[in-house]
């Protein structure tokens, strides 16, 4: 393994460098580098900062780890972070030489990628948490994006950081440690209505994606919106249908299956029940005020 890594007065090291695309770019992540080494006896980075998140995972040996002053006892299976800007410091046992495996990534939601496997600004490491199929994903992710012709476009690059995330999160080792209250249920729920409200959602399908019971979430919900799960998705609908309805020359028909009525008759009874007036003179009367 050694062969084929480039030898430095501290380390061994094999690491790849990528240039984002603008599509990588406009996502909300995207990575950097990745990269693979060992450590020699003297092996010591920092103290100093890095302009990107690291996710670095420990394959083998002992070290130390300080980010925020507070240190950390590296062992193998052990995952710990850089993250921008903020100062840092590790070195490796000089009996126990670390050998570690890394990914370098950018992006406005790179701090959010590493909450979903647990890892904070507060708590930057974490014991035990390497899966040897985390460890294969990393090398085939290296071997991919190596080849000198036909590698990993910048699609096939995204492909293989997502699902190492998506991965590491599955993993029994850290679905424990994700914290609860990054999206509190209650606006679970609501996100998801937000999103398909017009895609025939049922309030137990909005339960089930928020992980509590039907009415317990029914009955939360009320408290906090003042309104019923049921009665939220209606007015989505019905706000959709209105901007639909003022804004587009979509025949009504077409408003009604855009917001996820099955025929105009019952759009037509349901948006004269929320509105007071039906479709079409809806769109005569907000036509005439302009």
């Amino acid at each position: 393994m050694i062969e084929s890594m480039k030898e430095d007065h501290h380390e061994f090291l094999d690491i790849i460098f990528f240039t984002p695309s603008e599509f990588e770019k406009a996502g909300g992540a995207w990575p950097i580098r990745i990269g693979r080494n060992i450590a020699k006896s003297n092996y010591h980075i920092g103290p100093r900062t890095t302009p990107f998140h690291y996710l670095i995972f420990v394959l083998e040996g002992e070290g130390t780890f300080i980010q925020n002053g507070h240190r950390y006892s590296l062992r193998a299976r052990d995952a710990f972070c850089l993250y921008p800007q903020v100062t840092h410091e590790y070195w490796s046992d000089p009996k126990e030489s670390l050998h570690k495996i890394f990914i370098a990534f950018d992006g406005k939601h790179a701090a959010e990628l590493l909450a979903r496997i647990g890892l904070t600004p507060d708590a930057p490491h974490r014991s035990g948490v390497l899966t040897p199929e985390t460890a294969s994903g990393m090398r085939a992710f290296m071997e991919e994006v190596r080849k000198p012709q036909g590698g990993a476009s910048d699609l096939g690059r995204l492909t293989r950081f997502l699902g190492l995330f998506d991965r590491i999160a599955k993993s029994p080792a850290t679905r424990l440690l994700q914290p609860d209250s990054a999206t509190p249920w209650l606006q679970k729920g609501k996100e998801y209505m937000d999103i398909h409200f017009a895609g025939g959602i049922t309030v137990e399908g909005v339960s089930s994606h928020a992980g509590v019971d039907r009415t317990h979430f029914a009955k939360q919900f009320r408290k906090a919106y003042g309104l019923s799960p049921v009665q939220y998705i209606q007015r989505l609908k019905m706000n959709q249908a209105k901007r639909l309805l003022v804004q587009t020359p979509l025949t009504l028909t077409e408003v009604a299956h855009s917001v996820g009525y099955p025929d105009l008759f019952s759009f037509s009874k349901a948006f004269k029940k929320q509105v007071g007036l039906p479709p079409n003179r809806y769109r005569t009367a907000e036509n005439n005020k302009s």
